[in-house]
């Protein structure tokens, strides 16, 4: 992959301050939006809602660093993974810049997180470098069709990180039942618990997409899309709903909590959310 970098401000970080942060120039996705002024807007205010100075945060597919850099601009101890190197090294940089900004610091795991440790091998996607997947043998998925394949160490989480953490991230483009199979200690460690969770069948290893939404119940989080008024949801209505979608395209960001409030927002958006909740299908 072309590792070249530019950086961006981004003014709104740092208490207003702004702060530096380095993207890889030739990203077509996460790059240009943290150029516009950020990325994920619905997923980055519920990240921001339940976290304290002093917190834990497990940021699994951290990229370049996005929601690490905010939780240690917060005051947190961020754990990030990421396996790839080119990728690794940007936001190495990010969370350097961040800890001399922010009372945090950062932690980075080159490594992707999975059930059991090991070596795999990775599908670089060519321009959204948001995308790359673990493949299940020698070649890409299909719609990564000629993508460079490299290898990559594989470490469970709970063999880096003990709890309790306040809020877990996992974003690993369908590794996300693997990654939670080696985090099952830190989920038991960590009774009051935020999540956010990438829901896509499509490429879902290890599991049937059904599995995961049950492991989730059974470990207690209350579920919903996230949203800027997210709602509670059955798991069969998230399923129904992700599957509804074009597979290829991408699937669900899911948000959770255990023993925490699953309303951040004011009224508006609790009017917001119940609405919602009885138009969608």
């Amino acid at each position: 992959m072309d590792q070249s970098t530019r950086t961006v401000r981004v003014p709104h970080l740092a208490g207003g301050r702004g702060l530096d942060f380095e993207v890889l120039a030739d990203d077509s996705i996460i790059g240009p939006a943290i150029e516009r002024g950020g990325w994920e807007e619905h997923e980055t205010a519920l990240f921001l809602a339940h976290l304290r100075p002093g917190d834990r945060v497990v940021d699994l597919g951290a990229n370049i660093g996005w929601y690490s850099v905010l939780a240690i601009l917060k005051g947190c101890e961020v754990h990030a993974f990421e396996p790839v190197p080119a990728i690794a090294d940007v936001a190495e940089r990010n969370l350097r810049r961040a800890e001399a900004a922010g009372k945090g610091r950062g932690i980075l795991h080159r490594a992707a997180a999975g059930a059991a440790p090991g070596k795999a091998r990775i599908a670089l996607a060519p321009r959204n470098h948001g995308d790359n997947r673990v493949v299940d043998g020698n070649a890409p998925p299909d719609d990564l069709a000629g993508a460079e394949l490299i290898t990559i160490d594989i470490e469970r989480v709970d063999d880096h990180v003990q709890g309790p953490v306040r809020l877990l991230k996992v974003d690993t483009q369908g590794s996300e039942w693997l990654a939670l199979q080696g985090a099952r200690g830190l989920l038991r460690s960590s009774p009051e618990l935020a999540l956010l969770i990438e829901f896509w069948p499509y490429a879902l290893r290890g599991a049937k997409p059904e599995e995961l939404l049950l492991f989730l119940e059974h470990e207690g989080f209350t579920l919903g899309k996230a949203t800027a008024a997210p709602y509670p949801m059955e798991k069969e209505r998230i399923l129904r709903q992700a599957l509804k979608r074009d597979p290829v395209k991408g699937g669900i960001d899911l948000y959770g909590t255990r023993a925490l409030p699953f309303h951040v927002g004011h009224g508006a958006a609790r009017l917001r959310s119940l609405w919602r909740s009885f138009r969608e299908d």
